[in-house]
């Protein structure tokens, strides 16, 4: 999951975010809102009615998401809105890889140069 934060809420900005950062062939689910028509055939944007949130539970009701609470974004500064976003993203990317986490550490401590116990030993 990636966010961040544009300065209005035009399809011409929207736009410029899906070029710099969402593959074409991505498939990607939004609701009805009307910024997103101008590019949902370039990008194959499905549009679906939110029904109060109903239809997008995990980004409505999921826990992790107090921070993207309404109350805070609003009362978050220009200087801290991206920082809100971040913990956000890592928090929802953390959470759908933990069966995978100590898998890659592994891995990554297979794949470096070995350090002998000697190396690190101070004298």
């Amino acid at each position: 999951m990636y966010t961040m934060r544009i300065n209005d809420f035009s399809a011409r900005s929207l736009q410029y975010r899906f070029v710099d950062h969402i593959s074409g062939d991505s498939k990607i689910t939004t609701d009805k809102w009307r910024e997103y028509r101008p590019i949902a055939k370039a990008y194959g944007i499905k549009q679906v009615d939110c029904s109060g949130g109903l239809n997008f539970k995990a980004l409505h009701h999921d826990p992790s998401n107090k921070v993207l609470d309404k109350n805070h974004i609003f009362l978050a500064s220009d200087f801290n809105i991206n920082r809100y976003f971040k913990e956000f993203c890592f928090s929802v990317n953390r959470s759908q890889s933990k069966a995978t986490i100590f898998n890659n550490l592994l891995t990554k401590m297979v794949k470096k140069v070995k350090v002998y116990h000697q190396q690190i030993i101070c004298k």
